[in-house]
């Protein structure tokens, strides 16, 4: 009967420092939230590239638990405006932050 309830006890250690283990933190993703961010970027990158008004090899993306980095240099402000406004309706975009810079 010991011996069941430390083969318990041990397996519920590994089983919640696994669980642990996958967990988020501010400055680091979990595996699911790594995929799910590069499936936003993707997104958000075909967005850019299909959009005729923009240059997307001008525009960086990155995206970090859903918030979503451009930055680069474009030709002008109302290239800044559009971009940003195509990032902000892709879908699983939570924020926008805006580094561009005019050139």
């Amino acid at each position: 009967m010991n011996q069941l309830k430390l083969v318990s006890i041990l397996l519920g250690a590994i089983a919640l420092t696994t669980i642990v283990g996958c967990a988020s933190t501010n400055k680091q993703e979990s595996a699911g939230q790594y995929v799910d961010d590069s499936a936003i970027t993707a997104r958000v990158k075909t967005t850019i590239f299909n959009d005729p008004y923009l240059k997307s090899a001008e525009i960086n993306v990155e995206t970090f638990k859903g918030r979503v980095q451009l930055s680069g240099f474009v030709n002008s402000q109302a290239a800044i405006n559009r971009a940003v406004a195509v990032t902000q309706g892709v879908t699983g975009v939570t924020s926008v932050k805006n580094d561009m810079q005019l050139k």
